[in-house]
């Protein structure tokens, strides 16, 4: 039987690497304007200095780990394969097609994919209209692999 995948990942517009770059250059700007102020006797700037760039530094290290986030979904051998990446963890879902039921989830705007008791949501990197366009073409996906002598 052949199968079909798709690939849905965060779009990044700069690297980890990049990230430590832009950081660097931050602190580097940020402590230059600290040390001018102490220089005149401020020393109370340098200590908004340190807070400002340890909430920074959490906001990129929250930015890095979700960098890699990730869904993919895989139709093969009459079961959906969902492989779902959130900040490093990674959620694996074997779906019966057969089974399989597919609706648009209001509270999250999120596609539902159930199967046998067994839910997993997608489509967290897709605009809504992309996810109406998704859904109907994994319908369609399903219908066309479901038809005898597929």
């Amino acid at each position: 039987m052949a199968s079909r995948e798709w690939l849905f990942k965060r779009n990044c517009s700069i690297s980890p690497q990049q990230l430590v770059q832009v950081y660097g250059l931050l602190c580097a700007v940020s402590l230059a304007i600290s040390v001018f102020f102490i220089i005149r006797g401020t020393w109370i700037i340098l200590g908004f200095s340190i807070l400002e760039q340890a909430a920074v530094a959490y906001a990129f290290i929250y930015y890095a780990r979700h960098a890699s986030d990730r869904e993919q979904l895989v139709l093969h051998d009459g079961f959906l394969i969902v492989e779902v990446v959130q900040a490093e963890k990674v959620r694996q879902v074997r779906l019966m097609r057969r089974q399989m039921a597919i609706r648009f989830m209001v509270h999250t705007r999120l596609i539902g994919l159930e199967s046998a008791g067994i839910c997993v949501e997608v489509g967290r990197f897709l605009t809504e209209k992309k996810r109406r366009a998704f859904m109907h073409e994994l319908r369609q996906e399903l219908r066309m692999t479901s038809t005898p002598g597929n």
